[in-house]
């Protein structure tokens, strides 16, 4: 029997890493403009077409190479950044590994040209798929250019595997940010499709950070330091104001290299613990410093991934440092015993009227025919009425009656009960639990139903096992909603022009996914411009209230940046926010004839039970639950 082992040839070795190495565009820039950091670079350009199918350049005015060294950076595993393995242990560098330009060289084509200072002439080499077609002596500035062509020309699988333009180029901005933002001291410059899209000076850390991501960042950062013996901590972290929905700007980095850890961003998660509601995320920017020896950044071909040696004692001077840069900003709620406290007032209580507390006595209340009333009360339950005649003597039992029940209501705030902001949201399994909610009323069986009572944002009627209770702004959103739905995929939704453009800061991966969906935002009513990262709105949806559209800006901005979304996933997203601020203007005339149709419309929609959001509008309080508060 023959031997069956055999060494594989270097283009299918090469192909090989190049599975784990380049996994898309994004990929071939992290490893060129990481290269470029290491010679030297004081300023890096990147040019990308067709989010990197078509084109990937990167220049820089770093040390340049020999020819020789020129030839020899597209083998396997060949490398000037360690020289034994107990480098490996000492790492200054970004790349060691010696895969990167092997990998994209043989699924690519592939020109470099490069020189250093002390030579006149510089090289250029041409490559594809592994094997080199020409090198060559040429005049070229210093530094290195690469011109990466034709992605996965020989990996057809791959290359139709890529994502849309828009998604990849996404890709490409997120690693060029985590490369950017730990060297504010070298110039960047990025072009996509011959668009300048940034354009960096060097800097400190918040003049980067401001400049990537937005003006409207400056005023939200919390400086943290902290210095140790095990590490060394800087950076900032975002107020609790401008947290999202979404992990956006979460960035950690040690010895400048960017890597992801769930276990430190708990740490710090925990530190704007009872600051942020449990759905929303802080951003932060944290740089650690650590000594090379107890970390261990060989773990994954990506580099993104690090094993440390004193992870538990770092995350406690993690948590501690963000609590106490937050402390000392005034972020974290602080206890001082000579403020006037007469004088804090709940943010809701701020632009109301102080009024005198009412006191309300009940003069017939008698406490010795307490014991009757209960018994009446669970007598006259067992004999409650099926039909639906609408009279409170057939719906209720005698006691609810005689408690005034069907006909009118005690005083006090149910919007106090039931916030239409944010109270009663829907758990993942709640329409999987709760199916006993919805509720099905024949338009017929509406006449019989009442009267009906508007009460704060709530719409309140009989029926012949309770009371029904409507959320009317939510039950608005929903008609809005449909309305809007139907009305999209036959003509595009009205416009109302603006005479004052409103304006609005945007970073730039806020900016890409609204142009995005340009269109889709365009047929829903939006009209607008861009001034640098400045959007300013010139036109809005015809429903849209003009107090409510920044805020409905900023919610769609936020679901539209939480992942890739279809076209009826967007236009849902989208009419879904543009609903629930139509709906925040809206007010039910409070008059027998209106409410009733109001209620009409909603039990005749398909879907009546939850708002688009997935909230609750309705909800039936049985004559059992009635009797059990007595």
């Amino acid at each position: 029997m023959s031997d069956i082992i055999r060494l594989l040839p270097d283009h299918v070795a090469n192909q090989i890493a190049a599975g784990e190495v380049v996994q898309r565009p994004a990929s071939v820039v992290k490893e060129l403009v990481e290269n470029s950091i290491d010679a030297g670079a004081t300023k890096i350009e990147l040019h990308i077409k067709d989010a990197g199918r078509t084109l990937i350049q990167i220049v820089d005015n770093g040390k340049g190479m020999s020819p020789l060294d020129a030839r020899m950076s597209f083998e396997r595993h060949a490398t000037s950044k360690i020289a034994s393995a107990a480098d490996l242990f000492a790492l200054k560098t970004k790349g060691f590994r010696g895969e990167a330009l092997a990998s994209i060289a043989a699924i690519a084509h592939v020109t470099l040209q490069t020189r250093r200072s002390s030579d006149e002439l510089g090289t250029k080499i041409l490559i594809e798929g592994t094997e080199v077609i020409n090198q060559e002596p040429i005049q070229c500035a210093v530094g290195c250019n690469f011109e990466i062509k034709n992605l996965f020309f020989n990996v057809p699988a791959r290359r139709n595997f890529l994502k849309s333009d828009n998604v990849e180029f996404k890709h490409i901005i997120d690693e060029f940010e985590r490369v950017v933002l730990p060297h504010h001291d070298i110039a960047f410059r990025l072009v996509h499709n011959d668009q300048e899209i940034y354009n960096l000076a060097p800097g400190h850390l918040r003049k980067r950070i401001v400049d990537v991501f937005g003006k409207k960042f400056n005023d939200h950062l919390v400086p943290v330091t902290e210095q140790t013996d095990i590490v060394e901590l800087d950076g900032f972290v975002g107020k609790p104001e401008v947290a999202k929905k979404s992990r956006g700007e979460q960035f950690l980095f040690v010895n400048n290299r960017f890597f992801k850890d769930t276990y430190f961003n708990h740490a710090i998660s925990a530190a704007f613990e009872h600051l942020l509601p449990s759905k929303l995320f802080p951003s932060y920017f944290l740089f650690l410093e650590v000594d090379p020896k107890q970390i261990d950044v060989n773990v994954h071909p990506t580099k993104t991934e690090i094993k440390f040696e004193e992870d538990k004692a770092i995350y406690s001077i993690i948590r501690s440092a963000v609590r106490l840069g937050l402390g000392k900003f005034n972020i974290t709620p602080t206890l001082d015993f000579e403020r006037e406290s007469e004088f804090d007032l709940p943010m809701s209580m701020i632009n109301q009227t102080p009024v005198a507390p009412e006191i309300r006595v009940d003069k017939t209340y008698n406490p010795f025919h307490v014991q009757n009333t209960r018994e009446g009360q669970f007598s006259a339950n067992n004999s409650v009425s099926n039909t639906a005649s609408g009279s409170k003597d057939k719906s209720f039992s005698s006691a609810l009656n005689k408690a005034g029940f069907g006909s009118q209501f005690q005083s006090g705030s149910l919007d106090e009960l039931w916030n239409s902001e944010g109270a009663n949201e829907i758990p993942d399994n709640y329409r999987e639990e709760e199916k006993h909610i919805q509720i099905e009323l024949d338009v017929e069986e509406l006449k019989s139903i009442g009267p009906f009572i508007l009460k704060g944002s709530f719409v309140i009627g009989s029926v012949p096992e309770g009371l029904l209770v409507i959320q009317y702004r939510r039950a608005y959103e929903r008609l809005l909603y449909d309305d809007l739905m139907r009305g999209f995929f036959v003509n595009p939704l009205a416009s109302q022009q603006l005479i004052f453009p409103m304006e609005k800061q945007m970073s730039k991966q806020e900016q890409l996914a609204w142009n995005e969906h340009e269109k889709t935002l365009s047929r829903i009513g939006f009209n607008w411009s861009w001034v640098e990262q400045e959007l300013h709105i010139d036109g809005i949806p015809e429903i849209l209230d003009e107090s409510t559209v920044l805020s409905c800006v900023d919610k769609i901005i936020e679901q539209l940046q939480m992942g890739t979304l279809d076209k009826g996933e967007i236009a849902h997203t989208v009419l879904a926010q543009i609903a629930f601020g139509g709906s925040m203007s809206f007010k039910l005339q409070n008059n027998q004839e209106a409410i009733t149709d109001f209620v009409t419309r909603l039990f005749e929609a398909d879907e009546h039970t939850f708002s688009p959001s997935g909230k609750r509008i309705i909800a039936q309080i049985t004559n059992e639950q009635l009797i059990q508060l007595f």
